[in-house]
């Protein structure tokens, strides 16, 4: 079978919280319930340091603000991660190159990066913090039930996985004028502080 649903839904679900796909895909690898995670994945040092970030994100993406400067962090590290598992599972399967794998994962981890940031921008303009709790939330347990899921049935999870990122996209269009606020708030509170730190006048 290709792997290319394999490597769809673990670029999906990198662009969301690539440490949790890295530790998932080792659990599944090491414990035998998977045959197609290859080995580099399954080693113990990759897991824990998976774990240990997967953890530190898990708190980190529940804090308004903060969340969104996680996102911004990892910019560039999830697509890659996402480019990088994916090529290693290509590497394992052998029925496509590895380059292209790369390419499918990374691309598609950004596309589900972008929507996950984009939304955080939007939600983070009400103060209240209970947005960001059950969206993380919603977030991880969707990353952890499609992976696991597309253990056992990829071309299903692949399809549930594209569903989700066109619905993300659609979504973001509808919220472009909340982000724009977002990013308003949040160049105030630079110049804020900017001024502040000079002992400028504070903007009204």
């Amino acid at each position: 079978m290709s792997v290319i649903p394999l490597v769809f839904t673990s670029g999906w679900a990198s662009g969301i919280n690539a440490y949790a796909v890295v530790l998932l895909l080792g659990v599944f690898g090491a414990t035998g319930i998977s045959d197609e995670v290859p080995a580099s994945l399954q080693r113990t040092d990759v897991m824990v340091v998976a774990g240990i970030l997967f953890l530190i994100e898990a708190v980190s993406d529940k804090i308004p603000y903060v969340d969104s400067l996680w996102d911004s962090v990892h910019t560039v590290i999830r697509p890659l991660a996402g480019a990088v598992v994916g090529a290693l599972l290509a590497g394992q399967n052998g029925s496509l190159p590895e380059i292209a794998a790369g390419a499918v994962g990374g691309s598609t981890a950004l596309l589900s990066h972008l929507v996950k940031a984009g939304t955080r921008m939007a939600v983070n303009t009400s103060p209240e913090p209970f947005s960001n709790i059950v969206l993380s939330t919603a977030e991880d347990l969707g990353v952890a039930g499609i992976v696991s899921f597309a253990m056992f049935h990829p071309v299903a999870a692949a399809s549930i996985a594209g569903a989700l990122l066109l619905t993300g996209l659609v979504t973001l269009v509808f919220l472009a004028s909340r982000i724009r606020r977002f990013r308003r708030r949040r160049a105030q509170r630079r110049e804020e502080k900017r001024l502040m730190s000079t002992g400028g006048p504070t903007p009204r």
